[in-house]
């Protein structure tokens, strides 16, 4: 039936669900009662509609500025660097960082297409070129991906620093901009979605400045 089709391969679309397990959630929905069925559509149609990024930090908001910006209890001159807004969360279980975000929306994969471009490399060296922050933390994911990503945002931002501090009148008492990675305490291949909150907070406090 067509009804069943085109909800089995949408829910394929979604990452981990295959097409056999897509067809399970279908069944399963139609032996559901059909008020929870319309209960989900709309919680569907609301994250779509009300859902956004924030226009600083690139973090999942219903509002224009996301709550972690708006604190102010929050140290604005500490940038952590993260791929997805997921990790965000993660960090924040920890318990242990006290300064802002930036999502750069993935991370570099030539052989996938994305490039830096698609990600919101652009808007970090903007932010960092604004002036006000002191360190940021590269915690992209310790895959060969999110490593590649590392390198080459130390690379910009060393280059972008350099250059604003070369051409702006920097005065010397201002401190160079430090760029730290993330400390091994994760493990390779992993994401940062699904470690533990103490392997987060030690990888956070043991952070290395990239050189």
């Amino acid at each position: 039936m067509p009804a069943i089709d085109d909800l089995t391969t949408e829910l394929a679309k979604l990452p981990g669900i295959g097409r056999k397990t897509a067809l399970r959630l279908t069944y399963h929905l139609l032996k559901r009662p059909a008020d929870q069925s319309r209960r989900l559509a709309e919680a569907l149609l609301t994250l779509a509609d009300r859902v956004r990024s924030c226009e600083r930090c690139f973090n999942l908001t219903e509002e224009p500025v996301c709550v972690i910006c708006r604190d102010a209890r929050r140290e604005s001159a500490l940038v952590c660097v993260v791929e997805e807004a997921a990790d965000i969360g993660a960090i924040e279980r920890a318990g242990e960082y006290r300064g802002v975000y930036h999502v750069l929306g993935g991370r570099l994969s030539p052989l996938d297409g994305v490039g830096p471009d698609d990600l919101t490399v652009a808007p970090l060296l903007a932010r960092v070129a604004a002036g006000g922050i002191r360190e940021v933390i590269l915690a992209t994911n310790p895959s060969l991906e999110g490593e590649a990503t590392a390198l080459y945002l130390q690379r910009q931002l060393a280059s972008s620093s350099a250059g604003s501090g070369a051409g702006s009148g920097q005065t010397p008492q201002q401190p160079p901009l430090m760029v730290s990675r993330i400390a091994r305490g994760l493990p390779v291949g992993g994401d940062l979605e699904y470690a533990d909150g103490v392997t987060i907070a030690q990888a956070l406090s043991a952070r290395r400045e990239m050189r």
